[in-house]
């Protein structure tokens, strides 16, 4: 059974001024699939990842061309409301980003700007929250504490939850287990296995490894331009590109 499309780009070219970092970059993703793109730095990963939720659209001097379709919608339409688009995408940074704010307030606060006043509500939708970015049982007692009090891998997941809290149908996360030790990437990675049946997971890692671990597909790019795409078995046991071959087997990046 072939896999339902959720994110289309089409001959989507990115420009910082005049440097050019994508090149012509045509792609479908899956719906409810977890979706690696790897290469090595500076290769327009991240920038292309920034183009699904508009992100680059924050940088003054950014030029974009081409296509991006979310559920058939173009995303960068006159008239698309950009609020509304983030809402639908959440966003996991390299970096645990928690507001200076409690660990209820951090989960709370997107719930919060939609309009979710009830307490009772906002408590449920918090420890649901929590609870599948599996770090319920590890905060339920620190709700009124500081988020910045929590360790690096818990930061990472509350900011997960954070993200789930409004309830998006797709989930970025830019390397979200680069800056993490060995134990809270595993499970960083297992949190990932649990969502993919509910979210479609795009994920930026410099880590091989991670990508075979966690994705059912992987995009290799390299020089801002899509090398190879294809199952993330395939791309890594048989890939049909020299480059592609080069990098997996380590022999540059």
């Amino acid at each position: 059974m072939k896999d339902k499309t959720k994110i289309v780009t089409q001959n989507l070219n990115l420009f910082y001024g005049t440097k050019q970092a994508l090149k012509d970059i045509t792609l479908d993703i899956p719906e409810k699939k977890v979706t690696a793109f790897i290469g090595p730095s500076g290769c327009g990963k991240s920038t292309f990842l920034r183009t699904l939720n508009r992100m680059n659209d924050l940088i003054p001097s950014v030029k974009i061309d081409g296509k991006v379709l979310i559920d058939d919608i173009d995303i960068y339409s006159k008239n698309l409301d950009v609020v509304q688009l983030r809402k639908r995408i959440g966003m996991v940074f390299q970096k645990s980003n928690p507001f200076p704010k409690s660990v209820f307030d951090n989960v709370a606060y997107g719930p919060r700007v939609n309009g979710i006043r009830d307490k009772n509500k906002l408590a449920e939708i918090v420890e649901e929250s929590l609870k599948k970015a599996a770090i319920w049982d590890e905060v339920k007692d620190r709700l009124k504490s500081s988020a910045l009090g929590l360790s690096g891998g818990q930061q990472q997941r509350l900011c997960i939850a954070r993200c789930l809290a409004v309830n998006p149908d797709i989930i970025l996360m830019d390397e979200p287990a680069s800056a993490l030790d060995p134990i809270s990437t595993s499970k960083i990675e297992e949190l990932i296995d649990e969502l993919r049946d509910n979210y479609t997971i795009v994920i930026v890692t410099h880590n091989m490894q991670q990508a075979a671990r966690v994705s059912d597909n992987t995009a290799f790019f390299y020089l801002g331009e899509l090398i190879e795409y294809g199952r993330t078995k395939t791309l890594f046991t048989n890939p049909s590109n020299k480059k592609t071959e080069e990098y997996v087997t380590g022999r540059f990046g």
